[in-house]
């Protein structure tokens, strides 16, 4: 059960650590292509929603791996299970319905809480 949610997590980490920095360093022109929702936001939100997302994916990690306060993974992965509800009403609610990322990812936090709660 351990090796996996470190897979389950792991992966889920990178994709919320990747996606958080290009929100924090990349400029809304950069971000158009892959994001159709970001001249929805304003700027400080976006780089905010960005370290969030840096912040998650280093809770889902560095707790179980140091073992200082473990039960923050599940915290981080509820995180963005609220995340990612959000994400699809916006998608929803805007030009761009494409929400099956964003349900993947969904499942993928749901899943990753069932584990941290077996660490």
């Amino acid at each position: 059960m351990n090796t996996i949610y470190w897979i389950v997590a792991g992966l889920l980490a990178l994709f919320y650590f990747y996606a958080g920095t290009l929100k924090v360093i990349r400029s809304r022109d950069r971000l158009r292509p892959m994001m159709a929702w970001v001249d929805r936001v304003s700027l400080p939100a976006l780089r905010a929603l960005g370290a969030v997302e840096i912040l998650g994916a280093t809770g889902l990690v560095l707790p179980p791996l140091t073992g200082i306060a473990p039960s923050l993974a599940s915290a981080a992965a509820t995180g963005f299970v609220l995340l990612q509800t959000g994400a699809i009403a916006m998608h929803l609610t805007g030009e761009d319905r494409r929400i099956a990322l964003n349900v993947g990812l969904t499942a993928t936090a749901a899943v990753t809480i069932w584990l941290a709660t077996r660490l």
